[in-house]
């Protein structure tokens, strides 16, 4: 049974000095992807911050604001799975995005991170193996894309790749099929 969020998403307001979210927002960092509805495109990122509403993905090609998209958060040993909507979008930087409808087993875990968070729970051990260990079980063959996409963030986010050859070497991986 899915439970709808919209009582709890973020309302984000780009352009407007007030602050409208409806949640406090805390720096979280975590493995992304999103897959948008319709297109079936895939985006892999990583947030910067989390609320119970929503969160920011730091990535360098993002979505138009509305789009609809299957969203996956990884840290950890824990995943996070919801729809969601991309509230707003900054080409180059990343996107906004609130989530709109999820299981309550996965409600769980985001309510767990977001009690770490904000000192509510204590923080649980992060366990080995990598972090996309949870989105990779569930797409057999993925996990070569996932380690040579975040090789290929990281080696961009370090300056040793030109944000154009980044984006070049991303689009090649998704061309390769191993995105399933």
């Amino acid at each position: 049974m899915l439970r709808e969020l919209n009582n709890n998403i973020d309302s984000v307001s780009v352009g407007h000095t007030q602050e409208r979210r409806k949640h406090s927002r805390y720096p979280f960092t975590a493995t992304v992807e999103t897959v948008e509805t319709k297109s079936q495109t895939r985006i892999q990122g990583r947030t910067s911050d989390l609320s119970r509403g929503g969160c920011y993905v730091d990535t360098t090609n993002s979505l138009p604001a509305g789009s609809i998209v299957k969203i996956c958060l990884t840290k950890g040993m824990r995943s996070f799975e919801a729809r969601a909507e991309v509230v707003y979008s900054l080409a180059g930087m990343g996107m906004g995005v609130k989530f709109t409808e999820t299981d309550p087993e996965q409600f769980w875990t985001l309510e767990k991170w977001v009690a770490e968070l904000n000192g509510e729970m204590l923080p649980e051990p992060e366990l080995l193996p990598s972090s996309e260990q949870l989105c990779a079980q569930q797409k057999p063959g993925n996990e070569e894309f996932l380690v040579l996409n975040e090789l290929v963030m990281e080696l961009m986010k370090r300056g040793v790749l030109s944000t154009a050859k980044c984006e070049g070497m991303l689009q090649k991986l998704d061309r390769t099929g191993r995105a399933v």
